[in-house]
C-alpha cells in the first residue's frame, strides 16, 4: 500500500509540472497583452490630445491677432469692411439663453418621468426611441422644420424667438437622456431611506435624487450649451443673417445673426475683402468663449460633486 501511495504522489507531481508551465505561459501572455493594450490606449489618448492641441493652437494663432476690443464689441459697420461682431456676440448668448430657458424645464421633466414614473411598456419604449431618434436628426433638417413651422406657418419670420425655439429641439433629446441616466445612477437605497422616513415620492425626487444627480445634469447642460453656441445650420434658416443696429437689442422678433452664422455668411457671400481675417477672429473668439463657458460650469459642478460625495460618506 505504501508503494502504491508513493507512486500516486509521483504521478501527481509529474503531471503538475506541465500544468504549471502552461499556467505560467498563460500568465505571461496575459501580462504582455495587458501591457500592449495599455500602450495602445495611451498612444490613442496622446494622439487625441495632440490633434486637439494642434487644432486649438492653429485657430488661436490665426485669430488672436484679429481680436481687439473694437472687433469684439463694435457694430458691423464700425471697423474694416466686415465690421465688428458685437451684435453677433450678443445674439449668440441671447439665443442660447432663450433656448436653454425653453428646453431645460421640459427636458428635466421628461427625464424625471422616464426615470421615476414611467413603467416598462411599449409606450415608454416608444418615447425613448423617439427621443434617441430626434437626437440623431441632422441640424439642417431641424432648421428646415423650424423655417416651415415657426418662420412660415406661425408667421414669426426670421427672428430670435424662432431660432431659440428651433434650437431647443436640438437640446431637448440630449438633456432628457442625460437627466434620465443621471437619476438612474443614484443608488436605490437613497430612495428607500427617504421613503422610509415618510417623505413622498416628489419630496424624494426634489430633495434627494435631483441634488445627488445635479453634477451629471450640469455636465449635460454644459455640453449641450457648448454645442448650441456653435450651431449655425438651424439659425441660418430661422434667425436669419442680419442683425439689429441697436446694441444690445432684446427684441425677440428681430433677426438674430450669431457668430457661427456670421462666419458662414462672410465666407459664403465672398463680398467682404477681409473675410479671412474676420472668420479667423470669430473662430478664435468662439473657441475662447466655449472654453471659458465650460470652465465656469465644470469647476462648480466638480466642487458640488465632491461636496455631495463627501457628505454621504
Amino acid at each position: 500500500m505504501e508503494r502504491y501511495a508513493v507512486d500516486a504522489v509521483r504521478l501527481q507531481n509529474d503531471g503538475s509540472k506541465p500544468k504549471g508551465k502552461v499556467i505560467a505561459r498563460r500568465a505571461t501572455k496575459a501580462r504582455l497583452l495587458d501591457q500592449a493594450a495599455n500602450i495602445v490606449l495611451w498612444l490613442s489618448g496622446v494622439a487625441i490630445l495632440g490633434i486637439l492641441a494642434a487644432f486649438l493652437i492653429y485657430i488661436l494663432y490665426k485669430g488672436l491677432p484679429i481680436l481687439t476690443w473694437n472687433f469684439i464689441t463694435g457694430a458691423s459697420s464700425d471697423i474694416r469692411a466686415g465690421g465688428g461682431v458685437g451684435a453677433q456676440f450678443f445674439n449668440s448668448f441671447y439665443i442660447l439663453f432663450l433656448s436653454m430657458l425653453f428646453s431645460i424645464p421640459v427636458a428635466i421633466g421628461g427625464g424625471i418621468y422616464l426615470a421615476e414614473y414611467a413603467k416598462n411598456s411599449r409606450l415608454t419604449d416608444l418615447i425613448r426611441l423617439s427621443t434617441e431618434s430626434l437626437a440623431t436628426v441632422p441640424s439642417i433638417v431641424l432648421g428646415l422644420f423650424g423655417m416651415i413651422v415657426f418662420v412660415n406657418f406661425l408667421g414669426m419670420g426670421f427672428s430670435i424667438i424662432g431660432g431659440a425655439l428651433t434650437l431647443s429641439l436640438l437640446n431637448i433629446p440630449v438633456l432628457v437622456r442625460v437627466t434620465e441616466e443621471a437619476l438612474r445612477t443614484v443608488p436605490s437605497h437613497y430612495r428607500e431611506a427617504s421613503l422610509a422616513l415618510g417623505a413622498t415620492k416628489w419630496q424624494t425626487i426634489w430633495k434627494v435624487l435631483l441634488p445627488t444627480a445635479l453634477p451629471g445634469i450640469i455636465t449635460g447642460i454644459t455640453l449641450t450649451a457648448g454645442r448650441a453656441l456653435g450651431e449655425s445650420a438651424i439659425l441660418i434658416f430661422t434667425a436669419g443673417t442680419t442683425v439689429s443696429r441697436r446694441l444690445p437689442d432684446f427684441d425677440v422678433t428681430a433677426a438674430g445673426e450669431t457668430l457661427a452664422v456670421h462666419i458662414w455668411y462672410v465666407m459664403a457671400v465672398g463680398l467682404v475683402p477681409d473675410r479671412i481675417d474676420i472668420a479667423n477672429g470669430i473662430a478664435a473668439l468662439l473657441v475662447i468663449t466655449i472654453l471659458i463657458f465650460n470652465l465656469c460650469f465644470t469647476i462648480p459642478s466638480r466642487l458640488l460633486q465632491r461636496k455631495i460625495l463627501g457628505s454621504n460618506r
